[in-house]
This record gives structure tokens, sequence and C-alpha cells, in this order.
């Protein structure tokens, strides 16, 4: 149902799964110790893992959604000239989740700091709206930011502008964090908007 494999113009978003990324180099990259680890995991809807097993739990989630249909988790890999250093390549991981009763589906994804600044999110998020839109055909796809989170905020509202979309309002006291609950911010992208404003592109 899900292609294994998405090609960008700099990018390619490969299965997350054991067969195409080892525990080992995933675990070095989400492990608590990671370098930058506290800037990434600001944010993030998942905390660091502590032990290999942690990540391996991780993999067997991510396997078990893709089979159930539920979300489909990709590695975001750079092309080789992006990047020099063959071990360098793994920028991080994107997902649709799904909810197939609303015909939609929600983005996610996270980045290793290196790779923040550069674009990646918009054009990884332009290949997962064209597989929402044209491959399985949903009516609607969302993306949201925590507050406070500037970098993900800029970097949505550039590609929710670019496909049409629109911003649809704060949750409030929604995600929990620590010791606090946060705000969070949706927006979201219908397929007539992602239509409409691809229509010169094709």
């Amino acid at each position: 149902m899900f292609p294994d494999e998405i090609e960008t113009a700099r990018l390619r978003l490969v299965r997350l799964c054991r067969e195409n990324v080892s525990t080992t180099e995933l675990y070095r990259h989400m492990r608590a110790g990671a370098p930058h680890m506290s800037e990434v995991s600001e944010y993030a809807m998942w905390d660091p893992h502590e032990t290999p097993k942690d990540t391996d739990d991780f993999l067997s989630d991510t396997e078990r959604q893709w089979d159930d249909y539920e979300q489909a988790t990709y590695a975001i890999f750079l092309h080789p000239e992006e990047s020099s250093d063959d071990d360098e390549r793994l920028a991080g991981t994107t997902n649709l989740h799904f909810d197939w009763e609303r015909r939609s589906a929600e983005l996610g994804i996270w980045l290793r700091k290196p790779f923040w600044g550069r674009g990646y999110s918009g054009e990884r998020a332009a290949a997962m709206l064209e597989l929402a839109f044209d491959r399985l055909d949903l009516e609607l796809v969302g993306a949201s930011h925590q507050d406070g989170n500037v970098n993900s905020r800029r970097a949505i509202e550039k590609y929710v502008e670019r496909f049409g979309g629109q911003y649809d309002g704060v949750l409030r006291n929604f995600v929990p964090q620590g010791g606090e609950v946060r705000d969070l911010h949706r927006y979201t992208v219908s397929q007539e908007q992602y239509r409409d404003a691809t229509a010169d592109e094709t």
C-alpha cells in the first residue's frame, strides 16, 4: 500500500525497518547522549532512548504500524551529493499517521540538528503530501508544532502556504511535557487546496 522508497531532489525516504536501518545505527542518533539531543528532543513527542532495547522496541512498533496501515514511517537519507560522509546521511525520520475513518493523516518529523535550516522538512512534506493525496486519496493532512517551537513553526508555515493550506488554531494545554503542559498549534492542507496549488506544476 505504501511505497518502500520515495525519492526527492535531495532526499531518499526509505521505509523505517530493521532491513533498512539497524537498531545500532538508529540508537546512535536517538539515544539520550547523542549530540544535540537535548535540543532535538525538546519539542519531540518521544523521549530519547536510554538503551538499545528502547530503539528495538521503537522499530518493532514502527514495523507493526506499517503492517497494520496505522502509520507509514520513513528514514530520511541524504543523496550522496548532499553529504560526503556515508555515515552521516541519516538525517532523521518522518511519518504519516492515519485516521482512515476521517480520511486524514498527520505529518510528523524529527531531524538531527546538523540538518536543520536546509529546507529538508519542506521537501519531505511535499513528498508525503503527494503520497497522501495522489496515492492514498486522503482528504486532509495536518501538521502541528508545540508552542515555542519556532523552527517547526517556520518550516510548517512555509510548506502549508506553498500548498494552499491554512492555520486552524491552537489546542490549549494539549501536550504534557515534563512538568508542564504545552499548547499545540495545528495546520491543515486539504486535497482540494493541494490540487489548486499544484495545478501549474503538473
